[in-house]
């Protein structure tokens, strides 16, 4: 079953093997990072939200850059410098014992994020064929969750903030494994190069003001913002918070929650992968949005329960992380294919890149708005607008629709076809 739904060329396998890699790294340090720069490098609450917030925002504002980069050089030296950014990044945390260099270390770390994930996406598009496109996001996607989740385990065995040793540990093994996928990419020449030669069959390109010109694109990028911030942007600050003030549950519970989503992604990804093949990817969208809806309504109703019934609001919080991921397993291989069915080679980079800062943004959003609301003891009105902004979401991917070919939409049954070898 898993041989069915791997990419053809070897060279995306490597790829997929790389993401894998990296993302248990990821898992080491991810659910850490506030609690290493409050309890070990003794910062301020205040002061690690503000530098951790710093770090969205470069995130958010060289991703554009690193997309320009791809289509004028190729995804492959942005990708090897994205690679290498988290390596030094993680590096300077280990050893950060002071505000300036915890700063210093995030933004050479964010300064590699930034293009991380366009970089993939860009090379994994050029590796596959619109066949097997869909299938091979879904994968990645998939293996990014089992690599987070396996990291997540084996750091929470290891981390003790009474052995600042330990944060140290982890850091440098997360810097660790992202030298592994840039070596992969190093074994590899062919792999990531310009994918259109200038003045060849293809015009110039018009940059990012010709991205913003294609109205379906236009459209796609509107609803992601709404959805990633009406979703994604919400799960490091309102879930949590909804779930420990209003739900009443303790933090134990948001954290079985969280591996309860983990493993609904790892498990139904591939099922979902063969039943959305030859499906409206808009209407598949629309369905995105819908369950985000229902997974927020069941965190409202564990919300209202309360104290009352501990039990209840404990499985309602699971539920509702649950139904979050099964919502994402029909979201991540439906959303790149459909950017990389609108984009053309020669800007292929910008698509993916204007993708990435709606999560920077959302990054952003999110806990701004989830934080004051549920803080002042407003948080159905929180549950309301994020049931609503998903809604919304839905709503706009329906009007998408009309706005697609049939073949960008994913309407058809797609035959193998041949995968051109990047120009160099």
């Amino acid at each position: 079953m898993i041989r069915d739904i791997l990419p053809v060329r070897r060279e995306a396998r490597l790829v997929l093997v790389g993401v894998l890699l990296s993302s248990i790294g990821r898992g080491l340090t991810l659910p850490f990072l506030f609690i290493y720069l409050t309890d070990v490098r003794s910062m301020s609450d205040a002061a690690a939200g503000l530098v951790i917030g710093w770090f969205g925002a470069v995130v958010m504002i060289l991703a554009p850059v690193g997309g320009t980069l791809m289509d004028r050089f190729g995804a492959r030296p942005v990708a090897l410098t994205s690679l290498i950014g988290q390596t030094v990044g993680s590096v300077l945390l280990a050893y950060a014992v002071t505000p300036a260099l915890v700063c210093l270390a995030l933004t050479v770390a964010a300064a590699g994020v930034a293009s991380s994930w366009a970089g993939n996406a860009t090379m994994l598009a050029s590796l596959t064929g619109e066949h097997e496109r869909q299938r091979t996001f879904g994968l990645q996607f998939a293996l990014l969750n089992l690599g987070i989740g396996c990291g997540g385990v084996i750091a929470g065995a290891f981390v003790d903030v009474h052995r600042p040793g330990s944060f140290v540990a982890i850091y440098l093994l997360d810097a660790f494994t992202y030298l592994i996928p840039a070596a992969i990419l190093l074994a590899m020449p062919g792999v990531g190069r310009r994918l259109t030669a200038p003045g060849h069959t293809e015009p110039r390109t018009g940059g990012y003001r010709e991205v913003f010109r294609d109205r379906a694109f236009r459209r796609l990028l509107i609803f992601g913002l709404v959805l990633t911030t009406c979703g994604y942007g919400q799960i490091e600050v309102g879930f949590p918070a909804f779930a420990v003030r209003t739900a009443d549950v303790t933090p134990r519970v948001v954290a079985w929650a969280l591996a309860a989503n983990t493993i609904m992604i790892v498990a139904a990804q591939l099922f979902v992968m063969r039943r959305i093949e030859g499906r409206s990817r808009s209407r598949t969208l629309a369905v995105v949005g819908a369950i985000f809806a229902v997974s927020w309504l069941v965190l409202g109703a564990g919300g209202v329960i309360g104290d009352r019934i501990p039990l209840l609001a404990a499985i309602l919080v699971i539920a509702c992380s649950t139904i979050f991921g099964f919502g994402e397993t029909l979201l991540q291989p439906v959303q790149p294919a459909l950017i990389n069915a609108l984009a053309p080679d020669r800007l292929r980079g910008r698509y993916n890149s204007a993708h990435s800062v709606n999560f920077g943004i959302s990054s952003v959003l999110g806990p701004i708005t989830a934080g004051p609301l549920i803080g002042a003891g407003h948080a159905m009105t929180w549950v309301a607008l994020t049931i609503g902004g998903c809604l919304l979401a839905s709503v706009l991917a329906l009007t998408l629709h009309r706005l697609l070919t049939t073949h960008q939409d994913g309407r058809v049954e797609l035959t193998p076809e041949p995968v051109a070898d990047d120009v160099t």
